[in-house]
């Protein structure tokens, strides 16, 4: 793993920034294969998406790719489950090839895109990229941004408590390091003697939306900040599949022993743009990842060009028929738009209770504090 003293932001490029590559252990050539095969799978859904936007099938595209060698990798490595024995995911909505890789089905996130009532992680109630799966630990992806680093504090201190080798990991933007939630996460994860087993990611793309990073960032490397709260820190080369797995391997086995935070910078490539609000169109000068480990593979005799592209083929494909089905699904009926509102159930006690709604006014729900008002009565809960 590299260490974080490189080069300062005025060396980063206006796209891709450059992490420096270490001399990496070659990965197993059945584990290479392996996340090709989802790496490949998730850029054709990721295309897919973008495809469905355009087409009118969609209101809005955000997605990660560029980003499948270490996304991928790291769902790979989750030990996966639910409850604090399980590692818990606080994901960003560029996040898709790591949900790929956990076991979800591509065809919910086309669901997603539609807002058909099928989709399984918001009803259709939410665009795309905004995953959610209990059984797997997935915290709900939000839109604000790196709200997830505060939240994670929470699940982190839960496992500190219960033991055993489960870790919380959190994943945003290099941008999104300039909000408090980050600085929270960082205080909250080293307290001495309390500190949380907390693997804290930032995929460093380089751009802020259209903000080069290289104007933003006094510090050489954001994983340098890991150094003033005394939390061990590494700077990766997300582009390259074998520094991206080994990097995480490592961080993800110092957090599990020893039960302590790592900040852990990968350097990524944003391929497509900020999202369908900058034009969502392919950037050239970008380092694709699956293009260089298409050429590692061929070189390798593990996989041809001829075959790599039957498999790029066939997920189009496979792909291309999901997302015709999907478009004739139905839409979410009108009286379950207060469905799934976290007012108005105890999730916690996991006592379901539904209460009526009239098209005026909040009702209070049964577990509301008993001295809290109704909204009906001109005061808030």
């Amino acid at each position: 793993m590299a260490d974080v003293s490189h080069s300062s932001p005025s060396a980063f490029p206006t796209a891709t920034a450059s992490a420096p590559r270490a001399r990496i252990e070659p990965l197993p050539s059945e584990t290479l294969l392996r996340l090709h095969e989802r790496m490949v799978e998730a850029r054709c859904l990721e295309e897919r998406l973008i495809r469905m936007q355009r087409g009118g099938d969609g209101y809005f595209w955000i997605g990660g790719p560029g980003e499948e060698a270490f996304n991928v990798s790291l769902g790979m490595l989750t030990k996966r489950g639910e409850g604090i024995d399980h590692d818990y995911l606080h994901l960003h909505y560029r996040s898709s090839a790591t949900m790929l890789a956990l076991g979800a089905d591509p065809v919910d996130a086309l669901r997603q895109m539609k807002s058909v009532a099928a989709d399984p992680y918001s009803g259709g109630r939410n665009f795309c990229g905004h995953y959610s799966i209990r059984k797997w630990n997935v915290a709900p992806i939000t839109s604000p941004i790196e709200v997830q680093y505060a939240i994670a504090i929470g699940t982190a201190t839960a496992q500190k408590r219960g033991g055993g080798d489960a870790i919380t990991i959190v994943q945003g933007g290099d941008a999104g390091t300039a909000e408090g939630d980050f600085a929270s996460c960082l205080v909250w994860a080293s307290r001495p003697g309390f500190e949380l087993p907390m693997l804290i990611i930032v995929t460093h793309n380089g751009w802020g939306i259209s903000t080069n990073a290289g104007e933003q960032h006094g510090e050489k490397h954001i994983a340098d900040r890991g150094r003033g709260f005394g939390m061990r820190a590494a700077t990766i080369d997300g582009n390259d599949v074998e520094s991206a797995y080994r990097g995480l391997e490592e961080a993800m086995g110092y957090v599990r022993r020893e039960r302590k935070p790592f900040l852990l910078e990968v350097y990524v490539s944003r391929l497509y743009g900020h999202s369908s609000s900058s034009g969502s169109n392919f950037v050239e000068s970008e380092t694709d990842c699956i293009s260089e480990l298409e050429r590692k593979l061929e070189a390798r005799g593990l996989r041809s060009a001829e075959a790599c592209a039957t498999l790029r083929a066939g997920f189009d494909e496979r792909l291309l028929e999901a997302a015709k089905m999907v478009k004739h699904e139905p839409m979410p009926e009108p009286e379950t738009a207060f469905d799934h509102v976290f007012t108005e159930r105890d999730l916690v006690g996991e006592r379901a209770r539904r209460v009526p709604h009239d098209n005026r006014v909040w009702r209070a729900p049964a577990c509301v504090h008993p001295t809290a008002k109704s909204v009906k009565s001109g005061e808030t809960h």
